[in-house]
């Protein structure tokens, strides 16, 4: 591995990419809403609070007031404790775009405070570079076909893509997490643009393009798993289909499997090693982070029918998988989620056995959460990038 923290490969084999430091701390600092003084000092408030009704006792409109506002705080110590252990609301802006989720006032609220800056609030075709000279696109690409009324994709471009009109960019898709996960969070909750911006600047990858891929079917509260569910959404068909054609269409992508990679994490990280796996001819790197390889409490999406749990649960078909064309994986964790290791190791040894490459990254002490997914990021797109520069371009 060389020095400036893009992995080689010896021998055939990928190994784990070594970044620079400033990079790696960047993804595992804390946002200004994650920070643990925000639920210590709402828990120090009820506790004060507390006090002052038990020293008042005898006034029964303190004790009312008291045990109301004590209340109040209690559950905002414990939503913001959750807050700073997942790691999904990391800015303001991540704050405002789930108060859109919700309805009435508290969406009014959620669009009073979204500034924009971070990720565009609503499907827009384009929208204006950012500081760094970035643009990120919404690509709303519906597919009433497949059983998806819509969906909102995120397209990250890297600076220069307007200036610099003949140049054509490796893609990579990520897959937000289930449920009520979607294509916004890998921007704001794993703050892919800001990761991708600090790579670049620091020399470590190659411009890229990174596309944020919609795969809620317009009900982001099921578990789909990215799969085609039978008399539902066809969600792996609508990415391999849908979805990537009309990125190649309308941007300047390298339309081949070398220069094509596809993560997720979690939910999305089952859906990309699923997709993935059928569709050796179209990805050749999987990038995933929080990886699992069955269906477990959500099989039952597929109604029962056999003979598609079988089809797409990694754990029973990798072992004995035929591949049509190589694949080179890459399965980031964090050491405190030991059931996420061992699934890990467990998949990639079975990519192995197959004559497949496949890494394992570890984050000391990370758990399953956004955390872990932004921690890792700058890895797995390292990780793409080696395999890019690895990879002709396609005639």
């Amino acid at each position: 591995m060389d020095g400036h923290g893009v992995a080689r490969v010896f021998h055939g084999v990928a190994a784990d990419p070594v970044l620079p430091g400033d990079v790696t701390a960047r993804a595992r600092d804390l946002g200004p809403l994650e920070s643990p003084l925000i639920w210590l000092s709402i828990a120090s408030a009820a506790v004060a609070v507390l006090a002052v009704v038990v020293a008042l006792w005898y006034r029964r409109r303190v004790r009312r007031w008291g045990f109301t506002a004590f209340g109040v705080l209690l559950l905002l110590a414990a939503v913001t404790a959750l807050n700073s252990y997942v790691g999904y609301v990391r800015t303001g802006d991540d704050l405002a775009r789930l108060l859109q989720k919700g309805p009435g006032p508290v969406n009014l609220a959620g669009r009073l405070l979204d500034d924009g800056k971070e990720a565009p609030s609503a499907p827009r075709p384009s929208a204006p570079a950012t500081a760094g000279g970035q643009r990120v696109d919404v690509l709303n690409v519906p597919d009433p076909a497949h059983g998806v009324p819509s969906g909102s994709n995120y397209v990250v471009l890297p600076p220069g893509y307007d200036q610099d009109t003949a140049r054509r960019y490796p893609v990579v898709y990520l897959i937000h997490g289930y449920p009520f996960g979607g294509p916004r969070d890998w921007l704001t909750s794993g703050d892919a643009p800001g990761t991708l911006l600090a790579l670049q600047q620091a020399g470590v990858i190659a411009p890229m393009i990174v596309v944020s891929v919609d795969l809620t079917a317009g009900n982001p509260s099921t578990d789909w798993e990215c799969l085609d569910v039978p008399g539902g959404p066809q969600l792996e068909t609508y990415l391999t289909a849908t979805v990537v054609p009309a990125v190649d269409r309308h941007y300047r992508t390298l339309a081949d499997r070398g220069h094509r990679a596809l993560g997720g994490m979690s939910g999305g990280g089952f859906g990309a090693l699923n997709i993935g796996l059928h569709h050796v001819g179209e990805f050749a790197t999987l990038v995933i982070a929080l990886p699992y390889d069955d269906l477990n409490d959500s099989v039952g999406i597929l109604g029962g029918n056999q003979a598609a749990i079988a089809a797409n649960t990694p754990r029973r078909y990798l072992p004995t998988m035929k591949f049509t064309a190589p694949i080179s994986v890459m399965l980031a964790v964090g050491t405190g989620a030991p059931t996420d290791v061992t699934t890990a190791r467990r998949i990639a040894d079975a990519l192995r056995a197959r004559g497949q490459e496949a890494v394992v990254h570890a984050e000391r002490g990370f758990n399953h959460t956004w955390h872990t997914a932004r921690a890792t990021l700058p890895y797995l797109l390292a990780f793409a990038d080696q395999n890019f520069r690895a990879s002709p371009a396609a005639s």
